[in-house]
């Protein structure tokens, strides 16, 4: 019986509508090709980097589909996401919030960079050169190799529905 009173009353959680979006967020920033061609450092500030300059490109996409509340979601996700990868790593209930922080204001920084750079109003190269690789020149294969993949990811996200993002479509 008391099964079916938890289910009777129990509060869904609206963010759980954006889990299937932020696992294929998740997912295509672990793809090795980034660390491979693209010469994206496989580290943890590497991988988090990737995520978020995929992240920073479907949070945009949501903003032209006027979803602010599924853009909010998405971004509570993701904080979620790294206060649980901070926690498991180690990191104290004293200094969390603080990684929190700085992490949040990255991401903030990084789609302001990013839209300026996709919308032709910045070099996304040099946004990548800095953000990616994090001043650390890359070589110019591996650059084109990134910038190419992020530029063909935005045409397709593009073209995705709502509906379609939702079930964890990237394109």
């Amino acid at each position: 019986m008391p099964n079916l009173f938890r289910r009777l009353f129990a509060s869904r959680d609206p963010k759980d509508a954006m889990q299937p979006l932020y696992n294929a967020i998740v997912q295509e920033g672990r793809e090795p090709h980034w660390y491979l061609q693209g010469q994206v450092p496989d580290t943890i500030d590497g991988r988090f980097d990737m995520i978020v300059a995929i992240l920073a490109q479907v949070l945009m996409r949501l903003e032209s589909l006027d979803a602010a509340q599924e853009s909010v979601w998405l971004t509570e996700l993701f904080v979620d996401d790294m206060d649980g990868q901070l926690r498991q790593e180690g990191i104290g209930d004293v200094v969390v919030g603080k990684h929190i922080g700085r992490m949040v204001s990255a991401l903030g920084g990084r789609l302001s960079a990013y839209r300026e750079a996709l919308s032709g109003e910045a070099e996304l190269s040099e946004a990548l050169a800095r953000n990616l690789y994090r001043g650390a020149p890359p070589s110019a294969d591996a650059l084109a190799h990134v910038e190419s993949r992020l530029r063909a990811r935005w045409v397709r996200l593009g073209a995705m529905t709502r509906d379609a993002l939702m079930a964890g479509e990237l394109g």
